[in-house]
């Protein structure tokens, strides 16, 4: 089993940033790819960012491309994402989640899940 903590969510005027952190335990030895999702009220949950922790791919969903960075770190188990230029519409519970294989962007391939962080982002 492996265990995901997030961090790091809170409220934020547009524009503004914020750095979510997440750290798995457990069997985390056997994970392959860590990913952030969101889900707004009323609506689906996505997949915002992905990393391959050995390193060589990311994923960035279209609306986030240039304000978000994500990074891995396969020694310690942790992926992060840097969020810039925050705007509203990136309001939403972002979790943390991990894969032990397959590609990056196939949301499929999660199975393991954090509790989720709040990011809300006013006008």
């Amino acid at each position: 089993q492996v265990h995901l903590v997030e961090s790091g969510g809170g409220l934020v005027q547009a524009g503004g940033s914020l750095r979510l952190s997440c750290v798995a335990s457990g069997r985390a030895f056997s994970l392959y790819n860590m990913a952030w999702f969101r889900q707004a009220p009323g609506k689906e949950r996505e997949l915002v960012s992905a990393v391959k922790l050995s390193g060589g791919y990311t994923y960035y969903q279209n609306s986030v491309k240039g304000r978000f960075t994500i990074s891995g770190d396969n020694a310690k188990n942790t992926v992060a994402l840097q969020m810039n230029s925050l705007k509203p519409e990136d309001t939403a519970v972002y979790y943390c989640a991990a894969a032990t294989s397959g590609t990056a962007w196939n949301t499929e391939a999660y199975r393991y899940w954090g509790q989720g962080t709040q990011v809300t982002v006013s006008s």
